[in-house]
């Protein structure tokens, strides 16, 4: 720090070109971003090797995605203000949690009165309507759950850019892989444009693909940056609308 003023560079003297050189020497085609690339990789296969339930359903493994997605974009340090949207967005989601809560109540109580009709009477016209009630509960809790999980990946993920390193900086093997393992569709991962674009990946990687332990020829290249101006994070959000 000596010679240095509060407002100073850190490293002044270190230039993209000349690190890559440097890195260039340690390894044939290795760059910064290569190197970001790599590690931002092996984050995301960490992640979801420490996050997935497999007794988890839809929602909740997506949850899990997203968190360990969140975890990468954290180490490539790419934050976001929080969209202007954001407040509307939670309030009208909010709205439907209280809305599906209320649902969940009153069903609760036609489940108790029919289980009283049934007591006093087996008959079976109440046993059906009994099976009815509870079938239909059962969808309203999942339905409120599915709900939930969404309020907390929104809230969990308001100031993060989920996009950014989902299309940059991860190989989407480890995506489409986990997505056929898990039984997630590959919708909640990746929009229709993203998926147009790594149509490679989701006819390449099968469900047992793993980033360490890939056989084939291993190419150290650039992922081509896309200049979106924060086109990713909006089909991310277009995703969350969807799901709803």
């Amino acid at each position: 720090m000596e010679n240095k003023e509060g407002e100073d560079e850190l490293f002044d003297r270190l230039t993209t070109t000349s690190l890559n050189q440097y890195l260039s020497e340690l390894m044939e085609g290795l760059t910064a971003k290569v190197f970001r690339t790599y590690n931002a990789s092996k984050t995301l296969q960490d992640q979801l090797n420490l996050l997935t339930d497999p007794k988890a359903n839809i929602p909740e493994k997506v949850l899990a995605y997203n968190r360990a997605n969140r975890q990468v974009a954290l180490l490539c340090n790419h934050q976001r203000s929080v969209p202007k949207t954001f407040e509307k967005s939670m309030g009208t989601l909010k709205a439907k949690i209280d809305a599906k809560k209320s649902e969940v109540n009153e069903q609760k109580g036609e489940l108790k009165r029919a289980k009283a009709d049934y007591k006093s009477s087996k008959s079976q016209a109440n046993q059906k309507k009994l099976e009815q009630i509870e079938k239909k509960l059962q969808r309203t809790e999942e339905a409120l759950k599915k709900l939930e999980v969404q309020a907390l990946d929104r809230e969990e993920n308001k100031d993060i850019a989920l996009g950014t390193s989902k299309l940059n900086y991860l190989d989407p093997r480890i995506s489409v892989a986990w997505c056929k393992k898990w039984n997630v569709p590959i919708e909640k991962i990746y929009s229709k444009t993203q998926r147009d674009k790594f149509r490679w990946a989701i006819d390449m990687a099968t469900p047992d693909f793993h980033f360490y332990n890939y056989k084939g020829e291993i190419v150290l290249r650039n992922v081509d940056e896309t200049n979106n101006n924060g086109e990713d994070d909006e089909d991310d959000d277009e995703q969350n609308s969807d799901d709803e």
